[in-house]
């Protein structure tokens, strides 16, 4: 996440109602932009839940692009970004007021009955994933929530377009704002 992107999602965190509820990241890879994030629920006394499996989305994968090998654990041939996303947040002073959820989003998301006042979505980018981001976790927002969406690309050269066509056009149909655009990040409000 370029430092104008985690400026963007620091304000629009910064600005949100906490008061509805609690932040929650979808994807969370080695802990970036729960630096961002991280700040505005301590400030808030509240909480920034951060999900993710750690293993890896498919573009993370032996042979793609965004492929770190340094992030493969030898004992099991997997990618487990978990300690890397421990020690980041430990090093920035966060762990009071950012707590790792480890597991399949799906599976977590079934049994989640917290409302939510912020919701950030930068899981995986593929169609799958991206549709069942929105359709899991879009209905935690309580009205007025925002919701933050990173690596919408709305021009096919750019990148990817699930995020864009699984879980921004979703949003808007459905009612939401755009309240603000920087890079790839996407800041809408919930009806």
């Amino acid at each position: 996440m370029p430092a104008d992107e985690g400026l963007a999602l620091w304000a629009a965190a910064s600005a949100a109602d906490p008061s509805l509820g609690p932040m929650l990241e979808v994807g969370s890879y080695c802990g970036k932009s729960a630096l961002y994030l991280g700040p505005v629920a301590q400030a808030n006394d509240s909480v920034l839940y951060c999900l993710d499996h750690h293993r890896g989305s498919e573009e993370n994968q032996a042979g793609w692009e965004h492929h770190e090998p340094d992030l493969v654990d030898p004992a099991i041939g997997l990618m487990d970004t978990l300690p890397v996303f421990r020690r980041t947040v430990f090093e920035a002073g966060l762990e009071p007021w950012v707590v790792a959820l480890v597991g399949d989003g799906p599976r977590i998301a079934r049994h989640w009955s917290t409302p939510l006042g912020f919701l950030f979505i930068d899981g995986g980018h593929g169609e799958e994933p991206a549709r069942l981001d929105f359709d899991l976790w879009v209905p935690q927002l309580g009205s007025g929530g925002t919701l933050a969406i990173h690596d919408v690309f709305p021009d096919p050269a750019d990148g990817g377009r699930p995020p864009y066509e699984q879980i921004y056009l979703p949003a808007l149909a459905a009612g939401f704002v755009e309240t603000s655009a920087t890079g790839s990040l996407r800041i809408l409000q919930a009806p």
